[in-house]
């Protein structure tokens, strides 16, 4: 399996899906972000440990992470290793007295506790390739990392409409939805043009 490495560079907010956030991944050394909706305690996990902020109350992942170092547990890495009908699979793998285990779990969850352990998050090329949308940003342009910008709203009847339109239009609505860092729109977008067979 070739691992290609991930960094997490914010969140954003879902108006499609009440209480929904997006979690924007970007690809190392690429323009590729893959965005995957979040719930709110997720979300809110996530940006506690992107800001290093310390809750009054440890988190249920802060509390993970403190049993795992009291009892000399270390994080190796999350590996993010099957995309399949819209849900992102997730490994975390862990070192105990020089030997490796492996624990499944939701990407958000973990997520959010390879960030408070320093730890690499990795996924396939081929998940990539499914889920990745291409950024063209400008230094310029590029927001700062780690910081989150509201998503804009996405009318739940938007994937339906995709259906009727040319490739030409999806193209363009796609370069619109990434410019205003709609990632959910642009999901929407990319799976049509998938269904196609169309290079994006």
């Amino acid at each position: 399996m070739e691992k290609v490495k991930l960094e997490v560079l914010g969140l954003s907010y879902s108006q499609a899906q009440a209480g929904a956030y997006a979690l924007i991944l970007s690809v190392e050394n690429s323009e590729e972000r893959i965005p995957i909706i979040i719930g709110g305690f997720e979300a809110q996990s996530i940006a506690i440990a992107l800001e290093k902020l310390s809750p009054p109350r440890p988190l249920t992942h802060d509390l993970f992470v403190s049993f795992a170092e009291e009892f000399e547990i270390n994080l190796k890495e999350v590996v993010i290793y099957k995309f399949e009908e819209g849900i992102f699979y997730s490994k975390i793998y862990f070192e105990k007295d020089g030997e490796i285990k492996e624990i499944d779990s939701r990407t958000s969850d973990a997520v959010a506790i390879a960030l408070r352990f320093h730890s690499p998050i990795y996924t396939t090329l081929d998940i990539v390739q499914k889920t990745a949308i291409i950024l063209n940003f400008t230094e310029d342009d590029e927001p700062p990392r780690n910081q989150a910008k509201p998503a804009k709203p996405i009318r739940k009847e938007d994937a339906s409409e995709y259906g009727s339109m040319s490739v030409s239009q999806l193209k363009s609505l796609m370069e619109k939805a990434i410019a205003d860092e709609n990632y959910e729109r642009a999901s929407l977008i990319r799976d049509e043009l998938k269904k196609r067979n169309v290079d994006f």
